[in-house]
């Protein structure tokens, strides 16, 4: 088992593990509790459109992404791992805690005649209803494309109906805290850079060559972050929606100061083993009193800058992230036809054909944070046993799906391999891809078969999260290894960096089918809901086929990838 004869260990496991578990459970805990409340309160209280929420939602979960290259890239040269997960979560505490400081965010003004009033929500989430208030006065208004009804307009002395020609509406926002925003989400960006990729190598730095434990440690650790994310959706969601944002995301904050102390407490149970490649080379000067440390945060200040002038410009990742994939793309070929030769570049080429392929997964599967949370919440019966369940709440579902099936599943492969039908690295993508288009498929049957102007019943948001997540079992940990089996190993580092970005390409690509499904709101809820379901019946039944159509092209051509890996499946 190749474990040294003085290492103290919990489970079996070098009790450093166990440190890892819970400041990653945390960190995860504190990301999906925040996330599942970012595309709600970016459209219900800074009255984003649903279109402008999208690709800011869109482009904060791609440079998350991209982020963890540099984070991930300082920590193996300079810094270390420990070092390195330390500074990345001191600022997510700063980054969530910021996110708790809403402030006073939009108000949705309505000019009608030579009266002023505000359009306000009476309460969070799907189930808020817009009113109409002037001072003391409030009544329940809805609209049409054409008129506003007001439930009680003598109590303004106006009419019941109102022509929405005449009327003028305006968000008025208070700059401060949008920058709070911008700032908060910069933070937990770099955060995430700094700690995401690190603290995963400490993970692998604890088991030596050949240490059979290490796929088991492994499969510990990626509970924990599965167990993070399932209690941080289901709380932090019914904090920020039953009770105000600030508790939802302050309690997201409270998570990652929770696995903040637990990693600076004990720390030392890492035994040495995620310390700076070189002490000596750290403390070297490299401009006047600035050491190499110093500059590795002073470079996490920078990522801290430019994430936050990305995020407030979120329309212009497009124009990065495309010629980031498109270089990319050409150096890792290059590469692989100038430097390598037969087998070797066969099976870089088919490490690079994975790395693409994850793109119309992710797109798809990332829906969920953005299109399907404003969905569920607006467009789902989501009654069950008498309550109103909290839209961000069912993101809980993936984490828990995971939980209950990755078992199964990896006992699954296992059987199969006996008998010689496990399939092959690029099927298995082939029907992750597939399984991504089908669950959007089953969710458009559902709308369609609730009418024009029904509640989907949650049932169907069941389905979708289980449909996607068996696609997810099947390509992640699929691809992950793929990618690490087939890269040479003096570039697999470079391989893996292409993954994180292609992902992050992804997301942003997420952002923008999510914007195609917005819909119109005034006071940060819709107003129609006939065209909004006939908007996301269009965009999901269309997303659903083009996917079934890639997934049909990978089977396809799986043969011929399979023989580019000469093995190594």
């Amino acid at each position: 088992m190749n474990t040294t004869t003085n290492e103290k260990t919990i489970l079996g496991h070098p009790r450093g593990l166990f440190i890892l578990f819970f400041t990653e459970m945390w960190e995860r805990f504190s990301y999906y509790g925040m996330r599942g409340l970012l595309i709600v309160y970016l459209t219900q209280h800074f009255l984003f459109s649903d279109e402008r929420s999208a690709v800011l939602y869109g482009a904060y979960t791609a440079l998350v992404y991209v982020m963890t290259i540099i984070g991930g890239s300082l920590a193996d040269k300079y810094l270390g791992s420990r070092k390195a997960v330390t500074f990345g979560a001191i600022l997510l505490v700063l980054g969530h805690f910021g996110m708790a400081f809403e402030g006073n965010g939009s108000r949705q003004v309505l000019e009608y005649g030579d009266t002023t009033y505000e359009v306000q929500l009476d309460a969070r989430g799907g189930d808020a209803r817009q009113l109409l208030v002037s001072g003391d006065t409030k009544s329940y208004i809805t609209f049409s494309e054409t008129e506003m009804f007001i439930e009680d307009g003598a109590a303004f002395g106006l009419e019941n109906v109102v022509p929405r020609e005449d009327i003028t509406l305006k968000v008025v926002t208070e700059e401060f805290y949008l920058n709070v925003l911008y700032f908060s989400l910069a933070l937990i960006i770099a955060g995430v850079g700094f700690l995401k990729a690190n603290i995963s190598t400490i993970v692998g730095a604890l088991y030596g060559f050949g240490d059979t434990r290490r796929d088991s440690g492994f499969t510990i650790f990626y509970m924990g972050i599965n167990l993070g994310a399932f209690l941080s959706s289901i709380t932090c969601g019914i904090l920020g929606i039953t009770y105000g944002w600030k508790y939802g995301f302050g309690l997201a904050g409270i998570g990652m100061a929770m696995g903040l102390f637990v990693f600076l407490r004990y720390q030392h149970w890492l035994e040495g083993k995620a310390e700076p490649p070189s002490m000596e080379v750290l403390k070297e000067k490299v401009f006047l009193f600035i050491d190499r440390e110093i500059m590795c945060y002073l470079i996490g200040l920078g990522i801290i800058a430019v994430s936050m002038f990305l995020v407030m410009n979120a329309e212009l990742m497009g124009g990065i992230m495309l010629p980031l994939g498109i270089i990319m793309l050409a150096v890792l070929i290059g590469y692989a036809v100038v430097s390598l030769k037969n087998e070797e570049r066969d099976r870089m080429l088919a490490a690079i054909y994975f790395v693409l392929a994850q793109i119309p997964f992710w797109a798809l599967f990332e829906q969920a944070g953005s299109s399907l949370n404003l969905f569920t919440g607006r467009l789902v019966d989501r009654e069950m046993l008498g309550w109103s369940v909290p839209g961000p709440v069912f993101q809980s579902l993936n984490a828990g799906y995971i939980i209950l099936f990755a078992p199964i599943l990896a006992w699954l492969w296992i059987w199969l391999s006996k008998r010689n039908l496990n399939p092959s690295a690029p099927v298995k993508f082939a029907f992750g891809v597939a399984m991504a288009g089908l669950g959007f498929l089953a969710l458009v049957a559902g709308m369609k078969a609730s009418g024009p102007t029904g509640l989907t019943p949650v049932l169907f948001i069941f389905l979708i999260y289980w449909i996607h997540t068996m696609g997810e079992l099947m390509l992640s940990p699929v691809g992950l290894s793929a990618v690490t089996k087939l890269a040479p190993a003096r570039v697999v580092g470079m391989t893996m960096g292409a993954w994180f970005l292609y992902s992050g390409l992804s997301n942003f690509l997420a952002g923008v089918i999510a914007r195609t499904t917005g819909a119109e709101t005034i006071g940060g809820q819709m107003t129609n809901v006939a065209a909004a379901k006939a908007g996301y019946i269009e965009v999901y039944s269309n997303v659903g086929y083009i996917a079934l159509g890639i997934a049909l092209f990978m089977l396809l051509i799986s043969p011929i990838i399979k023989k580019l890996m000469h093995g190594a499946d």
